[in-house]
C-alpha cells in the first residue's frame, strides 16, 4: 500500500479571476451579507416582539430567517477574508464544518418550505378547520421535527466524508466548500457518498418538491373555483410570494446536486451558488414580510425610527 499524506488545508478557487477588482467585491459582498443578517433579524425581532405575529405562517417565517442567517454566514464571511488575500485557503476542519453547516441549512430549508406550502394549502383550501389543523403544538412539532431531520442528514453527510483520504491536489473548484466539489478531490472511493447523496436528492429534495407541488395543485385548483376576480387575486396573493422563493430554491438545489459529480461545471455552479447562498436570503424578508401590512405595523410599534407610510 502507499503512504500518501492527508491534506490539512485547501485552496479555494475564488469567486471571481479579476483581482484587481477584488477590493470592490469585498465592499460589494460586505454590504449585501449585512442586508442579509439585518433584513433577516428584524424579521425575527418583529415577530417575536409582535403577538398579532404570533400565528403558524409567522412562526416558520422567523425558522427561515434564521436558516437564510445560517447559510450566509456559513459562506460569506470565509469568502470576504479570502478575497482579501492573495493565497485563498481553508482548513481541512474548517471546510469540513462549512460542509456541515450549508448541508444543515440547506436541508432544514427545504423541509421547512414543504411545510410552509402546506400551511398555505391548509389557509387557502380549508380556511374552516386552519385553527384545529395548525395548532401551535403541531406547528411547534412540525419545526422540531425538520430540525432533527436535518442535523441527521448533515452529520451522516460530514461523517462519511470525513472517512475520505485527501492526498493531493487540494485546489477547490469553488468559492466555498460544497459536497460535490470536495468529493472530487478524494483519492478514495466516493461511492458510499454518491450512494447518500441520492438518497437525499430522492428524500429530501425530490420528495419534498413532490409534496410542494402537490400542495400547490390544489391551491391552484381552489383558486380557479372562486368566482370573484378579487376574491382569486386576494387569495393568491397570500401565497404567490412563496411561490417564487420556491421555485428559485429548487431550481438551484436541482441543477447543483441532481446530476452526476462528473458533470460539475465551474462557472455556471458559482452563478446558482450567489443564488442561494446571497440573492434568496436577501429576497425572502423582502418578498415574504418587508412588503406585508402587518410586519410594517410590527416595526412601527418595534421601531421609534420606522417608517409610518
Amino acid at each position: 500500500m502507499l503512504n500518501h499524506t492527508r491534506v490539512t488545508e485547501f485552496i479555494m478557487q475564488g469567486l471571481f479571476d479579476h483581482t484587481h477588482h477584488q477590493g470592490l467585491f469585498f465592499g460589494l459582498f460586505l454590504c449585501l451579507y449585512t442586508a442579509v443578517v439585518m433584513g433577516n433579524s428584524l424579521i425575527i425581532v418583529a415577530i417575536v416582539l409582535h403577538p398579532p405575529l404570533h400565528t403558524p405562517m409567522y412562526f416558520f417565517i422567523a425558522n427561515l430567517a434564521t436558516l437564510d442567517i445560517m447559510c450566509s454566514s456559513s459562506v460569506l464571511p470565509k469568502m470576504m477574508k479570502n478575497l482579501m488575500q492573495e493565497k485563498k485557503t481553508i482548513s481541512f476542519d474548517g471546510c469540513m464544518a462549512q460542509v456541515f453547516a450549508f448541508t444543515l441549512s440547506g436541508g432544514i430549508e427545504l423541509m421547512l418550505l414543504t411545510i410552509m406550502s402546506y400551511d398555505r394549502y391548509v389557509a387557502i383550501c380549508h380556511p374552516l378547520r386552519y385553527v384545529n389543523l395548525m395548532t401551535k403544538r403541531i406547528c411547534i412539532s412540525l419545526a422540531i421535527g425538520v430540525w432533527a431531520v436535518g442535523v441527521v442528514n448533515s452529520v451522516v453527510n460530514t461523517l462519511i466524508m470525513l472517512r475520505l483520504d485527501f492526498c493531493g491536489p487540494n485546489l477547490i473548484q469553488h468559492f466555498f466548500c460544497e459536497i460535490p466539489p470536495v468529493l472530487a478531490l478524494s483519492c478514495s472511493s466516493i461511492y458510499l457518498n454518491q450512494v447518500m447523496m441520492i438518497l437525499a436528492d430522492i428524500f429530501l429534495a425530490m420528495g419534498n418538491f413532490m409534496l410542494t407541488t402537490v400542495s400547490y395543485s390544489f391551491i391552484i385548483i381552489t383558486i380557479l373555483k372562486i368566482r370573484s376576480s378579487k376574491g382569486k387575486q386576494r387569495a393568491f396573493s397570500t401565497c404567490s410570494s412563496h411561490l417564487l422563493v420556491v421555485t428559485l430554491f429548487y431550481s438551484s438545489i436541482i441543477y447543483t446536486y441532481i446530476r452526476p459529480t462528473s458533470s460539475y461545471s465551474l462557472d455556471k455552479d458559482k452563478l446558482v451558488a450567489i443564488m442561494y447562498t446571497l440573492v434568496t436570503p436577501i429576497l425572502n424578508p423582502l418578498i415574504y414580510s418587508l412588503r406585508n401590512r402587518d410586519i410594517k405595523m410590527a416595526f412601527r410599534k418595534i421601531s421609534p425610527f420606522a417608517i409610518k407610510s
